[in-house]
């Protein structure tokens, strides 16, 4: 990561050896500092409250509130407040209220370490990013007049990944001004451009499923 300053991350999850993995985990990302952690939803908001961090991790199965209300309520408490949902679930519910409820990305519990720190990586650097699971899941595109072409389709997906062209680029074997083509494309189909933002305008207009 190149950022000017620390970020601050607290974590939320019920089970404390979760908690003990993720912060070893984040032990080797020198501009990471954890400042807080709870086990409930009771907690997590009184320890945001003091300790106001950057970056919020969250499961979604708390004890005393679902991981998704309680980013809801701690977004609107706290507007700049970024949250990654961190869940063995990978059910699509689940992820479409992720995105309503003001997360940034959902990452599957079980994969690969350095899927978690990319997703980390993006979504501080002002991204979002979704498990490659999930991101495939969210563009499975129905047929209508709106409906993407096989490459826009893999744009997308790499723009919920939180990458920006040049990378998309390497990854896709294109040039920039193709990526930058494609992303004009979807953004006349789709009406709108920001990776949250689309996700959020395909669920909520049916344009994706699962």
């Amino acid at each position: 990561m190149n950022l000017p300053y620390p970020i601050r991350v607290a974590l939320v999850d019920d089970h404390s050896l979760v908690r003990d993995g993720i912060k070893s985990l984040l032990a080797v990302m020198a501009q990471l500092e954890v400042v807080g952690e709870a086990e409930n939803g009771a907690d997590a908001i009184d320890m945001v409250g003091r300790c106001q961090p950057d970056l919020l991790l969250v499961d979604i199965s708390l004890k005393d509130i679902n991981g998704l209300e309680l980013t809801r309520l701690l977004r609107s408490q706290y507007p700049s407040l970024k949250v990654l949902v961190l869940s063995m679930y990978d059910n699509y519910e689940y992820v479409s209220e992720s995105v309503r409820s003001g997360a940034s990305g959902y990452v599957l519990k079980n994969a690969p370490s350095r899927e978690i720190i990319a997703a980390i990586e993006a979504i501080v650097s002002g991204g979002t990013f979704y498990s490659a699971e999930i991101a495939q899941r969210l563009i499975a595109d129905k047929s209508t007049d709106n409906e993407l072409t096989p490459r826009e389709s893999q744009v997308l997906y790499k723009m919920a990944q939180g990458l920006n062209n040049k990378e998309m680029a390497r990854e896709l074997d294109i040039s920039v001004r193709t990526v930058e083509t494609h992303r004009l494309s979807i953004r006349r189909k789709l009406n709108i451009d920001k990776p949250a933002a689309l996700v959020k305008y395909a669920i909520d207009h049916g344009i994706i499923s699962r």
